[in-house]
């Protein structure tokens, strides 16, 4: 049952399976209740054997998919073995979808206490690891004022003692890594030793660092209260968390990022989306982001999920035409949507006047172009919005995302 009412609950330490990475119990109680055919074909003469042999092909099979394509990509798409496929989550389901509800609603998000991970120095342990169904999503350091410990000691911790090269720690596997205290968070999504770069994660006090003052309880409580519930949880890996592939300029070769949302992206582009949401098309805003907060990944998860919003089961836009004021930007956001969207065939790249009605009646979703082509594409939005569709006799406006702005 889930653990004082969120949602979550409470894994064992002793149901880890180290070699694989895996909460074992957990991701073989999801399997049964919700895929109890494929489940059954798998063939295991006993599920809590560690020897059986059949558990052991699956389980490397899932581990090895999950070392490859990342732990966020195998929870969207499910993984095959052999003329089996198992999916590994379900999730948000459309309004009045019942079945697609009852799915979700056998998700199991579960947190464990003192995971020891290590293979060879068995007294190594976690604070916490949250997971799900058995597949681990987020670990985290926890430290407070009582033993005079900090954030700062969390994150030295995952430097100096938490070795990239164990199988939890390995790139992908995990999406995010966590140093909490009683008055800040930070974040990790790749664990590199020394080198491991944590950001702040962090509500921002007066125009400034930090957390501001919590008169019911802990400055942090917003990470498990907001962020971390399992409806919050499943939303960021729907449409913010990703591996990305970047291309180096001068080498050419090409490197894999993984990304999990600040908590000021993830205030933003929901404000926005719940005011449009509410409100519709036609309104204005003004996002300011400072050097370096992530202008890019903000503009496009904006974009996409702009394009999926309804309001009264409609659509409330056609397209969302993304406006930058520099070329390197520009690259910048449209490789960034390209990757977020998945499907690079909803994105364009509108580099001259023409491009808009041709991109328009190629079906992409979202456009993308630079402050100084946009006066030409005005003149074919005015075209676009004056002829009738075929379809009905209104036009939804595009969306146009304003260019980004530095304080």
């Amino acid at each position: 049952m889930p653990h004082g009412g969120t949602g979550y609950t409470a894994g064992s330490a002793q149901d880890y399976d180290r070699a694989h990475a895996l909460d074992v119990p957990q991701l073989f109680a999801f399997l049964r209740a919700t895929q109890p055919e494929a489940f059954k074909k798998l063939a295991l003469a006993d599920a809590n054997d560690a020897r059986d042999i059949n558990r052991l092909k699956f389980l490397a099979r899932l581990s090895a998919e999950i070392g490859k394509r990342g732990v966020i990509d195998v929870l969207r798409k499910g993984v095959a073995h052999g003329p089996l496929h198992f999916d590994l989550f379900y999730g948000t389901p459309s309004p009045g979808n019942a079945k697609a509800e009852a799915r979700h609603a056998q998700n199991r998000f579960s947190i464990t206490r003192q995971l020891a991970y290590s293979m060879d120095e068995t007294r190594r342990a976690l604070d916490l690891c949250l997971f799900i169904n058995g597949l681990p999503i987020a670990t985290f350091e926890l430290k407070n004022s009582l033993t005079k410990q900090t954030v700062e000691d969390a994150v030295e911790q995952y430097r100096r003692d938490r070795d990239p090269r164990e199988r939890l720690f390995e790139f992908g596997r995990c999406v995010v890594h966590f140093a909490v205290d009683d008055s800040e968070v930070r974040m990790c999504t790749e664990l590199r030793g020394k080198g491991s770069w944590f950001l702040p994660f962090n509500k921002g006090c007066n125009d400034g660092a930090g957390n501001p003052p919590n008169p019911h309880g802990l400055k942090t409580d917003y990470l498990w209260k907001e962020v971390l519930t399992p409806a919050g949880l499943t939303n960021i890996l729907e449409n913010y968390a990703q591996i990305v592939e970047e291309k180096d300029p001068r080498t050419g070769r090409k490197k894999r990022r993984q990304v999990w949302p600040r908590y000021h992206q993830l205030g933003v582009v929901r404000q926005a989306l719940a005011d449009v949401r509410a409100h519709g098309a036609g309104r204005r805003y003004l996002i300011q982001h400072s050097a370096g907060s992530g202008k890019s990944n903000s503009i496009a998860w904006l974009a996409h999920q702009l394009i999926g919003l309804k309001r009264d089961d409609q659509e409330v836009f056609d397209s969302v035409i993304v406006v930058t004021d520099r070329r390197l930007l520009d690259d910048q956001i449209q490789t960034t949507i390209k990757q977020f969207m998945q499907v690079g065939a909803t994105v364009g790249h509108a580099e001259r006047s023409g491009d808009l009605r041709k991109f328009i009646e190629e079906g992409k979703k979202i456009i993308v172009s630079t402050v100084q082509k946009f006066p030409f594409i005005l003149d074919e939005i005015a075209t676009e919005a004056a002829r009738p569709s075929p379809s009905s006799s209104t036009r939804r406006t595009p969306a146009r995302a304003a260019r980004p702005r530095r304080r």
